[in-house]
């Protein structure tokens, strides 16, 4: 059965970090590009980035830049969002997700998690 298992969310205050994590099990994940998307109350999921199956190609939403960062652990089967300088407007269930063999450009992956919840509020 194929699973993604997000943890990691938790209430934290302007300013602050957390890092969410992402258990893969139930299929190959070494071949699979891995993302993590995001949606805040009221808005649209949008993806917020993206590691390929070499841990070298990493995408970004622009607006997240410098203050988001994706790593993963094949031997964990594990992909990580360290986020830093958290505001606001960071508040919503962060999602993982997986696409085979690329981060995709167009479409949409192939497994997704349940979601964590983040909320970023003094």
């Amino acid at each position: 059965q194929v699973q993604l298992v997000e943890s990691g969310g938790d209430l934290v205050q302007p300013g602050g970090s957390l890092r969410l994590s992402c258990a893969a099990s139930g299929f190959a994940s070494d071949y699979y590009a891995m993302y993590w998307f995001r949606q805040a109350p009221g808005k649209e999921r949008e993806r917020i980035s993206c590691i390929g199956i070499n841990r070298e190609t990493t995408t970004y939403a622009d607006s997240l830049k410098g203050r988001f960062t994706i790593s993963r652990d094949f031997a964990q089967d594990t992909v990580y969002l360290d986020m830093n300088s958290l505001k606001p407007e960071d508040t919503g269930v962060y999602y993982c997700a997986a696409s085979y063999m690329k981060c995709l450009q167009f479409g949409k992956p192939d497994y997704w998690g349940q979601g964590t919840q983040v909320t970023v509020s003094s």
